[in-house]
């Protein structure tokens, strides 16, 4: 498989159930969205629903990291992107993002999925020729610029230290 720009699924829209009582989007359904964009790109892999019941094979995610940019609404079309980061014998990180259809950023999302057996759980190698096909992918998806806003964290900025407590830190100086 040979992907030279992250996968980008087609457009999708926004359904009435997932406004919520603020008139947007629903934080969740910005997870079904990236579902959605996930599973479009695992059954280009040979790792769908498929895969899951005839191989007793498929992929739980591990951790995501959601962002979000902007609101959507109902009647907004998306799309959704994977960018495949890395990849080992066992799990994959992905870096996805949701898209307005007039281009502008809604979401962003990094995961990290693990392989799993499911007569276990319990987490196992790629078989072979999944793994060929995942490798080409991340091959390739290596020669993308790594996205921006991937591999961010959570935290709290504070700002400089202002009157007293500046002066009281300088004197510890």
């Amino acid at each position: 498989m040979s992907v030279s720009s992250p996968f980008v699924s087609p457009v999708m829209e926004i359904e009435k159930d997932w406004i919520d009582y603020n008139g947007h989007m629903n934080m969740a359904y910005y997870n079904v969205l990236f579902d959605r964009g996930s599973d479009e790109v695992l059954n280009l892999l040979g790792m769908g629903a498929s895969y899951a019941r005839e191989r007793k094979l498929t992929i739980y995610t591990a951790e995501i990291h959601v962002c979000y940019v902007q609101e959507l609404h109902l009647d907004d079309r998306v799309t959704v992107s994977f960018h495949l980061l890395d990849s080992d014998d066992k799990r994959l990180r992905a870096y996805q993002e949701i898209r307005h259809a007039d281009g502008w950023l809604a979401a962003t999302a990094e995961t990290l999925s693990l392989h799993v057996d499911l007569a276990g759980p319990k987490v196992v190698p790629f078989p072979e020729d999944i793994a060929a096909k995942l490798e080409s992918m991340r091959a390739t998806h290596a020669a993308l610029p790594f996205p921006e806003r991937a591999g961010r964290s959570i935290g709290i900025r504070r700002k400089a230290a202002r009157g007293a407590d500046a002066a009281a830190t300088a004197d510890r100086s």
